[in-house]
């Protein structure tokens, strides 16, 4: 398996709506409340292509993940209610869909890994994220990769529960 993370073309927006489609649907049986009014929507992700912080996953040239890696940090953040591990430079990963296919199959191991070599590549050590509070998943799946949590953020409309990990090279 050679796993792959590329920015995403316009011409894949339909690709990356279809796993965001995958990913909403997911979010909803799982009791989860994230996604479920519209966001994002096909105009959040051509901004995100266009701004060219939307990333496709794929294998082979199966498409196995949509996230956005914005390297522009996120404003909500500077009002988290709790204290962030380090003061460093960061990227956030937002919008994170894994195709239904491949759900289960530790591929967050992947995909936060080609993040993190990614984020490398531009100088940035450390890596944070947020997720809605009834998303249970994405929570395991963060400490599972080395997140810690920090504290909450509003965002999108509700509290979030946010995260940090700093990568190796991060010097405190």
């Amino acid at each position: 398996m050679e796993y792959i993370l590329k920015k995403a073309e316009l011409a894949q927006a339909d690709i990356a709506m279809r796993l965001i489609e995958e990913g909403r649907k997911y979010l909803k049986e799982q009791g989860s409340d994230q996604w479920q009014t519209g966001y994002p929507d096909r105009g959040v992700i051509l901004e995100d292509i266009e701004k060219e912080r939307g990333y496709l996953v794929t294998d082979s040239g199966a498409y196995l993940a949509y996230l956005c890696i914005d390297f522009q940090g996120e404003p909500a953040y500077d009002g988290l209610k709790g204290q962030w591990i380090g003061n460093f430079p960061y990227a956030v990963i937002h919008r994170l869909a894994v195709s239904a296919s491949y759900r289960g199959k530790g591929l967050s191991q992947v995909i936060f890994s080609l993040a993190e070599a990614e984020c490398r590549k531009h100088g940035i050590y450390s890596l944070r994220a947020d997720t809605d509070v009834k998303n249970k998943i994405m929570q395991h799946i963060f400490e599972k990769n080395g997140f810690c949590y920090c504290g909450t953020v509003w965002f999108a409309g509700s509290d979030k529960l946010a995260y940090e990990k700093l990568l190796s090279e991060a010097v405190l």
